[in-house]
Formats: structure tokens, C-alpha cells, sequence
């Protein structure tokens, strides 16, 4: 009986001693290689291999990784691995990847609108044949991506994040968690800073990829904050935050970027379904103030008054929504209290401009244009004068529909504030004025045309307002 013990428990070792050899032998192999060269392109939807590995008991070390794809991912390329294997999963059929540490990792995507192209399954990659008892899964624990660099174009550009550093770790079935800090991210739009990531932490679980919170910090000052999840199979995105401490001059561009100062933050939503993305949210500048401006040099002119050489907005902001290159405002508001208040919206469709707005301008400022204040603005709300102003055009050339309104109600009345000359009359009957008709229609348009200029400087507010 102790005989026979001995002998099982013999054989028991001896099939341990046998088991670990040869898997020690596949290895050590090629065949180990090529699966799990197979694996990760099957994860990632690329064709790829790794680099020759030089192992070290169960460590190993191999020079790198790369792929290419035709779907999203179009390339990966990753650089000085080190890993280990532990046999602990293989009664459950898994190898046990643990420790993994990547020096760098760089991989190029495109989340442009494109037709679905299907992950290769099987990769084209050949594998070596191996036993039926050989685990044929593979389970990666821990990793530490010392530096990651994504590239990704989009419809408005290339946006690129480099020097990330990403540690993730295992936290169930399915399910990982990670944090990621440093990075710089060039966004594709002119008027967007360089963002420095301060931490973003994330977890993952069956293709879903939940951002519970993340920091951003602007070249220049300036902190965006966001929250949200991201669906890989549904390919939903949604993802909420918030932009604030930011100067206006450090944002725009151009003339406005002397003309307009003020801190501006919003709020934004940024949502997305199969490469389709569009954002909104409500934005505001406070502090704010416009100098330099030739409509304000023009109402101080005529209003004599240093008031609207330097114009302290009161309020500003706007609800915007932007898809697909079309930027809409709504709810628009720029205002000084007590001058000057622009309410409506406004959309910009490949730098067309459609605008539809209420001016309100404080009584008395356009009291030198004939009709003006009473045929063009009337009474309404915060005691202010209000006329309708349609805005079109583009961005480098924008019109507005004001100044010719203003023109022609200082036609209209030039003959009646001008009843020394019997111009009241004229309105009625030229044959009243006699020979004097010509001459009073001769003082009337060279008024007009003297003071044409003037009017339309001082009716650019809205031209002037927007910017060019």
C-alpha cells in the first residue's frame, strides 16, 4: 500500500516535471509567439506580429510590435516590452500575463466617416500548431505604458496626444481600471490652446470605457474637467464638462484678440455615434471689455462722451451647438448697461454668416440721424431704443441690414426738418415750391450724401461687434 503511494505520487511528479517542460518548451518556442501575436491583433482589429522574444526563466523581452490595419486603427506600433508568464491560469486554460511594462507606444487611428470593415478573425498571421491541452486565451494583468502617443484624424484635422504615461491593472471579468497622467494634446482648431493632461482615470468593462473624472490644463491658464463613458460596440460616445479660467485673449485670434478681454468659460456636451460627433453647451465671458473699435470711437463722436471708447460688458454669454462644421449661437447676449444690449442668433455655415438680432441702443446716441429714433428704433424694454438687425455675408466680409434703414428714414425726413424752405410742402405738391422745388431736393440729397458716411460708420455696430 505505502509502495503504491509512492509510486502515484512518483508519477504525479513525474507529470508535473513533464507538464512544466513542455510547456516551458512551447514557450521558449515560436509557436507561443505567433498566438499571442494573433491575440492582440485580434483585439485591436490589425494584422500584426511582435518582434523575436529572448526569454529569462518566464520573462521575456522582445524589441517591439507592429501592425497595420484597415478599419479605425490603421497602425500600432510599440517598442521595448518586458513581460512575464505565469502557468497559474492554465487549468482554466489562460496564460497569465503579468507585469508588463512597454516603453512606448504609438498608434495612429482615423474616426472619420468610413464603411465598416470587419476585424480580421483569424489575423493573418500564421500560427504554429500546438496541443489541445494548451491554454487559448490570454490574460494580461497589469501594464505600465511608460510613454503612449496617439494620432487621430478627424473631419476637422489631425489631433495628436503624446507623452501619456497609462498604468492599468485588472479589477474583474472583462473589467480593468487605469489612470493616466502627463500628455500634451494639439487639438486640430487654430483657436484651441496645447492641453496638458493633469490625471484622467478610467475604467473598463465589456467595451465600455467610463471616465470618472479627467483634468486638463490650458497653455496659457486655463482648466477643462470632463466625465463620461464611451461605448466600443455601440460606438456611442458621450462625454460632459466644463472649461473655465480662461483669458479671451488667450483664446481668439486676430484683431479680437486685442479688441475683446474678459475670462470665458462654458459648459460643454460632446456626443457621438458611429464617427459622428457634435457638442453644445453655454458659454460666458465675464470681466469682459471691447476697446478699440471704430463703431465705439464713432458713438462717442456722436454722442459726445468718452463712454463708448472703451465699452465694460455687463453680459455676455450664448447657448451654442456645433455638428458637422456648423457652429449655431442662440440666445445671444452682449450688452453694457445702459448703452448698449445685441440679443438673438447666429449661425456660421462655412463662414456664411445667418444672423437675426434686436439692437437696444440708450436714447440719445443717434439722435444726429435724421429719423433714427423714431422711424428705426423704437421704445422697448431696460429703457432702451430696439430695431431688428439681420446679419449676412461671411466672417472676413460680414453685412447687416441697419445702416440702410437708417439711410432711408434720413431721406424721409430730411424735407421735414427743413420747413424754412417749404419742404413739408413738398411731400404733397412740388408745384407749392415753385422754382424754389430744385433747389430745396438739391439741399436735401447733398445733406444726405454729406452725412451717408457717417451713418453707416455709426450703424456698423453690429459689423463691427462681430468682427471680421
Amino acid at each position: 500500500m505505502v509502495k503504491a503511494a509512492i509510486a502515484l505520487a512518483g508519477l504525479a511528479v513525474l507529470a508535473l516535471v513533464v507538464g512544466y517542460v513542455s510547456l516551458s518548451s512551447y514557450l521558449h518556442g515560436d509557436g507561443f509567439r505567433k498566438f499571442l501575436s494573433g491575440k492582440v491583433s485580434q483585439a485591436a482589429g490589425v494584422t500584426g506580429e511582435f518582434s523575436p522574444f529572448e526569454w529569462h526563466g518566464m520573462a521575456l523581452d522582445t524589441a517591439g510590435f507592429e501592425a497595420g490595419g484597415e478599419g479605425r486603427i490603421k497602425s500600432v506600433k510599440a517598442q521595448g516590452l518586458h513581460t512575464e508568464v505565469s502557468l497559474g491560469g492554465v487549468k482554466r486554460g489562460v496564460w497569465e500575463i503579468r507585469n508588463t511594462v512597454m516603453d512606448h507606444l504609438d498608434v495612429s487611428l482615423d474616426t472619420q466617416e468610413q464603411t465598416e470593415i470587419e476585424k480580421p478573425d483569424p489575423p493573418a498571421v500564421k500560427r504554429a500548431k500546438k496541443s489541445p491541452w494548451l491554454p487559448n486565451e490570454a490574460e494580461l494583468t497589469s501594464v505600465d505604458l511608460r510613454d503612449v502617443t496617439v494620432r487621430a484624424l478627424t473631419s476637422s484635422g489631425l489631433a495628436v496626444a503624446s507623452g501619456m504615461r497609462v498604468k492599468a491593472e485588472k479589477s474583474g471579468k472583462d473589467a480593468y481600471q487605469a489612470e493616466i497622467r502627463g500628455g500634451a494634446f494639439h487639438l486640430p482648431w487654430k483657436h484651441v490652446p496645447v492641453m496638458t493632461l493633469d490625471h484622467a482615470r478610467v475604467r473598463y468593462q465589456d467595451g465600455v470605457a467610463f471616465i470618472s473624472e479627467s483634468q486638463l490644463d490650458a497653455e496659457g491658464g486655463g482648466r477643462v474637467e470632463a466625465s463620461g463613458e464611451w461605448d466600443t460596440k455601440a460606438k456611442v460616445l458621450d462625454i460632459q464638462g466644463n472649461a473655465a479660467g480662461f483669458r479671451c485673449e488667450n483664446v481668439l485670434t486676430g484683431d479680437w484678440a486685442k479688441r475683446l478681454t474678459g475670462d470665458v468659460s462654458t459648459t460643454f456636451n460632446l456626443r457621438g455615434k458611429d464617427g459622428n460627433l457634435f457638442s453644445d453647451g453655454q458659454m460666458t465671458v465675464t470681466n469682459g471689455t471691447l476697446t478699440a473699435l471704430p463703431m465705439l470711437d464713432a458713438l462717442a463722436a456722436y454722442a459726445d462722451t468718452r463712454r463708448f471708447r472703451v465699452l465694460n460688458l455687463t453680459d455676455a454669454h450664448t447657448q451654442w451647438h456645433w455638428e458637422k462644421g456648423v457652429l449655431r449661437l442662440t440666445n445671444l447676449v452682449l450688452a453694457s448697461e445702459g448703452l448698449v444690449r445685441l440679443e438673438g442668433t447666429l449661425e456660421i455655415r462655412d463662414g456664411k454668416l445667418d444672423g437675426h438680432f434686436m439692437l437696444g441702443i440708450a436714447p440719445g446716441v443717434l439722435a444726429s440721424i435724421p429719423g433714427a429714433e423714431e422711424d428705426v428704433f423704437l421704445p422697448g424694454e431696460r429703457s432702451l431704443l430696439w430695431a431688428p438687425v439681420t446679419v449676412t455675408g461671411t466672417l472676413k466680409d460680414p453685412e447687416e441690414d441697419l445702416t440702410g434703414r437708417l439711410i432711408a428714414a434720413a431721406g424721409a425726413r430730411m424735407f421735414e426738418i427743413l420747413p424754412e424752405t417749404g419742404a413739408e410742402a413738398l411731400k404733397f405738391s412740388r408745384t407749392v415750391l415753385g422754382d424754389s422745388a430744385d433747389r430745396t431736393i438739391e439741399k436735401g440729397e447733398k445733406f444726405l450724401k454729406k452725412n451717408e458716411g457717417a451713418i453707416r460708420e455709426a450703424s456698423g455696430i453690429l459689423k463691427d461687434l462681430l468682427g471680421k
